[in-house]
């Protein structure tokens, strides 16, 4: 089967540009991957192109626009949502005008799809007598519910992401005075963030009943699940959701 222009770039833009030139984060190239997936779904379903045949000059700027419409209106996705995937597809044009030049105007014409403005929400938070409420809900008797109160102690006084909570490692927890967690963000950016003496004093019974303060667990990760594997997202959310 001859490969197509749009395959041969696709795959380079994925395996070798991200994470190779950039540096992109995994979670971004998955992130990336996955416009690309639903890009390739729609051409298929609704435009009746199937991705042997899918080449550059059947993807031109109104069929992006297609696609957006219909991520919003077929798939139901937020703006934010919509946003993210624009904002893949412009990196991948930006990518291949030096690619294909010869392309360079119809390029550009996708680069000039702006984004849709979104109104700024009012971030709610949880007044204090409703977090202490929360923090007692864990059975502290079992060894889940321990776990389950340095979760969330360690979210709610890091600020951390649920990814960054994830990504943590034994050796990002400093417990001696001044005690601080090592958070690794977007683009491997790491960030000290000090914290108070009731986390520390609960992550380190956690550490010391799970024998994570032995040596050679430093690159152990700090929270996992039964299997001993680091939780993945939907495993955090069902925590809080749970609380």
């Amino acid at each position: 089967m001859k490969q197509t222009d749009f395959a041969k770039v696709l795959t380079r833009f994925l395996s070798k540009y991200l994470p190779g030139q950039r540096g992109v984060a995994t979670n971004t190239i998955k992130s990336y991957r996955d416009t690309f997936k639903q890009l390739i779904i729609f051409c298929d379903l609704k435009l009746n192109i199937k991705t042997e045949h899918l080449t550059f000059d059947k993807l031109k700027a109104q069929t992006i626009r297609d696609f957006l419409t219909w991520l919003e209106k077929e798939r139901n996705v937020c703006i934010n949502t919509r946003n993210q995937r624009l904002a893949a597809i412009h990196s991948f044009y930006r990518y291949t005008q030096s690619e294909h030049p010869e392309i360079l105007l119809e390029c550009q014409r996708i680069l000039g799809i702006e984004f849709k403005k979104r109104g700024k929400k009012t971030i709610s938070y949880l007044p204090q007598e409703s977090l202490k409420y929360i923090l007692k809900e864990p059975d502290t008797a079992r060894e889940k519910g321990r776990r389950d109160l340095v979760i969330m102690a360690t979210l709610y006084d890091s600020g951390a992401r649920v990814q960054e909570l994830i990504d943590l490692k034994t050796g990002d927890i400093r417990l001696t005075k001044p005690a601080t967690i090592t958070l690794t963000g977007k683009a491997d950016k790491q960030r000290q963030v000090p914290i108070m003496g009731k986390t520390r004093d609960l992550l380190a019974a956690y550490m010391k009943e799970n024998h994570l303060l032995e040596n050679g667990n430093q690159s152990h990760p700090l929270f996992y699940n039964s299997r001993r594997h680091p939780f993945t997202r939907p495993g955090i959310t069902y925590i809080l959701k749970k609380y």
